[in-house]
């Protein structure tokens, strides 16, 4: 196996994940579109659409929505919104945060600084403060609070929390991403509009970071040393309209246009080469994906643009059909199901993309 080196290390300790307790499938959102007044108010091609979406294989099979009901999700007006993230992305965030805390041996007092990423809905002070409280973490805390980079925003909250381990101002950071897509409902006749309120569920996710490594990392059972080698990004404003939030009426309307499987293809193989190339190693080294999905259309580009199979996409794949597009936070659902699957050590490829437009990714080292 060839080497990779780097010049200061950075090491996962913990995973943690949360959900809304409620589970919803694709006949059940059809339903209670079709039952709700937002369907008397769109037109007869926006039905179309949405009876597609969801009676055929899009590669998602239910969703967890923050909602008591189905049918509260069509509740949309800016109050209603905004107060359904302030209830549930502090209490997933901390959830997800107090998971990995537990299986990372460490105590709410090791914590040295917690980063939290978020695009689905904005508090002041921010979320930071939430999971500071609920997990009682200190107060001399260093606190961050990152917004508008939609799905991709997990790997950049990552690159900061080794910055901030290499740099020495602290031994173990608090790496979360919470996303309350339900708080970010719109709807209306665009196609984008229609196919994105089909793909996105809530969930959150937390990842331990230390200087050291891990005595254990689980949920894997015979314990990993998980080290972050290299990382890049790239970022391009110009096509920042393929995929992107704007703010109409009051509230966050997604928009999700046909060119984002391509470039999310196109993107994320710039990247990997780019880390490979410097690292000496190939597409073939790669044991393990840990890739962002988006969807169905995306998954399928991006074996295409790496020239792999299905099953190397299998986690991405697995955690889309069972959550749906969980923004920010789904890379922390497919790292925790490859470590649940002992997925083989070796090189292990870490990739998120969105909004910006903006690719990330990272070389990740894995041994027993």
């Amino acid at each position: 196996m060839k080497r990779a080196t780097t010049s200061a290390s950075m090491f996962f300790r913990a995973i943690g994940t949360a959900t809304p307790g409620t589970r919803y499938t694709k006949a059940e959102c059809l339903e209670a579109f079709q039952k709700s007044d937002w369907y008397a108010r769109l037109d007869a091609r926006s039905h179309m659409i949405a009876r597609t979406v969801l009676q055929h294989d899009n590669g998602i099979e239910a969703r967890r929505l923050a909602v008591d009901s189905i049918g509260d999700v069509f509740s949309i007006d800016p109050n209603t919104l905004i107060q359904r993230f302030l209830a549930h992305a502090p209490a997933l965030a901390a959830q997800a945060a107090e998971q990995a805390l537990a299986r990372s041996s460490l105590e709410p007092r090791d914590i040295g600084a917690v980063i939290v990423s978020t695009c689905t809905g904005y508090l002041c002070p921010g979320l930071s403060g939430y999971v500071i409280e609920r997990l009682g973490l200190r107060t001399d805390v260093q606190a961050y609070d990152l917004v508008g980079q939609g799905c991709a925003a997990a790997l950049p909250n990552l690159q900061l929390a080794r910055a901030l381990l290499v740099s020495g101002g602290c031994e173990h950071v608090l790496s979360v991403c919470v996303e309350i897509s339900s708080a970010a409902m719109y709807l209306d006749n665009d196609p984008g509009v229609l196919i994105s309120a089909c793909l996105f569920g809530d969930g959150a996710g937390a990842a331990i970071l230390s200087r050291d490594p891990a005595p254990a990392m689980a949920p894997a059972p015979d314990g990993r040393r998980i080290e972050w080698i290299d990382s890049t990004s790239l970022i391009d404003p110009g096509k920042r309209q393929a995929l992107m939030f704007e703010q109409r009426d009051g509230m966050l309307r997604n928009i999700l246009t046909r060119a984002v499987p391509g470039l999310a293809a196109e993107y994320a193989r710039r990247v990997l080469d780019t880390v490979l190339d410097r690292a000496g190693l190939h597409v073939s080294d790669i044991s393990a994906w840990i890739m962002h999905a988006g969807g169905r259309d995306v998954l399928l580009a991006l074996e295409r643009k790496f020239e792999l199979q299905a099953r190397d996409f299998r986690y991405s794949a697995a955690m889309l059909r069972e959550y749906g597009n969980l923004s920010s936070a789904f890379i922390y659902f497919v790292f925790e199901a490859a470590l649940a699957d002992d997925a083989p050590p070796g090189w292990w490829w870490l990739s998120s993309f969105g909004a910006g437009f903006s690719c990330h990714g990272a070389l990740l080292k894995v041994s027993k």
